[in-house]
């Protein structure tokens, strides 16, 4: 139950197996599903907040508060998406790539900030209680907030996977977030009707502390993203490639770290007796590329045994 958790809400992004080989059809398929993504989450907000005028419920509220901070994150991923297609320039030499990266942080900021709106809604209204109306109303915008997070989550973790994008994958978790908090919606209008009206903004206060909980994992991940941390299996697979090139004696050091959704890095090898270092090079980066399909630029460094 655990890992499926884990992997409900923290989903992995270093599958380099599935990943998109050319950088600027990954950007292109980022793009794509950002404006698919935006475009529902708008429709789904809007259907939740004329519920919101006609039900009174902070529950209600905070969801559809969360899942309109939820679209507009698309939009600076977007323009990071479109920034990462420009070719490096003399002050940035390495690209716009880290863009990506600094989305993400943003993502995090307006997670972070819904969350603190929804609990002070909430928290309010536990000490103003007012009376819920339409409760069948309110438990269908519940559900329609489900569906529509969790088929944009979906979409957006897949494609985030397939390209190597932890900000988009990141952006992925974020909906799917709203997807159960908005359940938790359901939840609470079920509990003003059985006769406990403090239901609806308890709800709305642990629907706030759900989200900061698992606001942690997406942390982590943007974060190790920004120190150019990079998962072992990945390390792994670069050596294991290195250590089947022909004239190669040892493998002395690799180095990887994403920059956005590509692979940047380099090895150091001693090669054998009578090799040729030439010969080496080629292969050895040929490999890694075979290998780790998301790797934009890879230099071997050739040293005599």
């Amino acid at each position: 139950m655990r890992g499926f958790l884990v992997h409900l809400f923290v989903p992995h992004t270093h599958d380099a197996a599935d990943s998109v080989d050319d950088a600027l059809e990954a950007s292109t398929a980022g793009v794509r599903a950002l404006k698919i993504s935006l475009v529902v989450l708008l429709a789904t907000t809007a259907i939740q907040f004329g519920i919101v005028l006609i039900t009174s419920s902070v529950a209600l509220l905070a969801d559809t508060v969360h899942n309109f901070s939820d679209a507009l994150t698309a939009v600076p991923l977007w323009v990071a998406f479109v920034l990462a297609r420009r070719p490096p320039s003399r002050r940035y030499t390495y690209g716009y790539g880290r863009a990506e990266d600094l989305a993400g942080l943003f993502i995090v900021a307006v997670v972070l900030l819904s969350a603190v709106v929804a609990a002070w809604q909430s928290i309010e209204r536990l000490i103003s209680p007012r009376p819920l109306e339409n409760l069948g109303w309110l438990a269908v915008a519940g559900v329609i907030g489900f569906l529509g997070n969790e088929a944009v989550a979906a979409y957006r973790i897949r494609v985030g996977r397939r390209i190597g994008s932890a900000a988009l994958v990141a952006d992925g978790v974020h909906a799917r977030t709203d997807g159960f908090t908005s359940l938790a919606v359901v939840v609470g209008a079920a509990g003003v009707w059985a006769g406990f009206p403090l239901a609806d903004p308890i709800v709305g206060v642990l629907i706030a502390a759900a989200i900061f909980v698992l606001l942690i994992g997406t942390v982590r991940s943007i974060g190790r993203r920004l120190l150019d941390g990079i998962d072992p299996d990945l390390l792994e697979t670069a050596e294991h490639a290195l250590q089947h090139v022909p004239g190669i004696a040892r493998v002395d050091r690799v180095r990887l770290r994403w920059v956005g959704h590509r692979l940047q890095g380099d090895a150091r090898v001693v090669a054998a007796a009578a090799a040729d270092p030439d010969g080496i090079e080629h292969e050895a980066s040929e490999q890694i590329r075979r290998h780790l399909h998301g790797v934009e630029d890879f230099e071997v460094r050739v040293l005599h045994g």
